[in-house]
């Protein structure tokens, strides 16, 4: 069931980019993103990114530049080799002077690893730290926004715990109303022009996350289809962040803010 209250804009909203390589990053500037939520992998929910994308990224991008540290996909219950691996990965965006990171550690009972967590933050500084979406896979997402307040998390991205933002906005009204400011709600999954001034609407969030991104298709003339390097179904085109779908979510949220 969907939220019946209805919210005014009443500051400026904008949009975050999921952007799974420098070239994505760089779309997302030209569309007028504010951030980019830089990370491999997207079909596994997100990775770190490598070395030398973020720090062409940040040699080149003006846009706000925030790696996703996370070792792998699947859980986000990591063995101490991994937690070394996200400490490590952490040094590396401070040493090229990233804006922020994006962590996500849970306990195995589904609650926030606040002592991981905090250490990671305090790594971090002087990088601001948001949490993604490993809080919708919490056991209870109202205590896992408190602890996140506790921790000093600037932002957390969310669906409501629903596949899609849109199916989430009930939730995602109640969150940012129980945050009161003490952190940024941000609303993301299934994010598109087509829906995100309802969602404006329907949550009052003004901080907003999608991947814009379309296929690309690949310029090899010559096809190999008795072989395959990986499980995606069509290897022979890959994923971009498309500067027009940004540019078209960012006009929407700027008709808003303009009225």
């Amino acid at each position: 069931m969907k939220s019946e209250e209805v919210y005014p804009i009443t500051t400026n909203a904008c949009l975050e980019v999921c952007a799974n390589s420098y070239a994505s990053a760089l779309a997302a500037q030209k569309g007028g993103a504010k951030r980019a939520e830089f990370c491999d992998n997207l079909a596994e929910g997100g990775t770190t990114p490598s070395y030398a994308q973020i720090a062409l990224a940040k040699k080149n991008l003006s846009i706000e530049i925030w790696p996703i540290i996370r070792p792998r996909g699947g859980d986000f219950l990591y063995s101490d080799i991994e937690y070394e691996l996200i400490k490590e990965d952490i040094k590396i965006c401070k040493s090229l002077n990233c804006e922020g990171i994006v962590i996500g550690i849970l306990k195995e009972d589904g609650s926030i690893d606040k002592q991981r967590c905090a250490e990671l933050i305090e790594l971090a500084k002087p990088m601001d730290v948001a949490f993604h979406r490993a809080f919708d896979m919490s056991n209870d997402m109202d205590q896992a926004l408190e602890d996140l307040i506790g921790l000093g998390i600037k932002r957390v991205l969310t669906s409501g715990g629903a596949s899609s933002a849109i199916l989430g906005a009930e939730k995602l009204s109640q969150l940012i109303k129980k945050a009161n400011g003490c952190i940024t709600i941000m609303p993301g999954a299934g994010i598109n022009e087509n829906n995100i001034q309802q969602l404006i609407a329907q949550t009052g969030a003004t901080e907003f996350h999608a991947s814009a991104k379309e296929f690309v298709e690949s310029k090899m003339k010559f096809r190999n289809t008795e072989s395959k390097m990986g499980s995606i179904e069509d290897e022979y085109r890959y994923e971009l962040t498309s500067e027009t779908k940004v540019k078209a979510l960012v006009d929407c949220i700027n008709s808003l803010n303009n009225r």
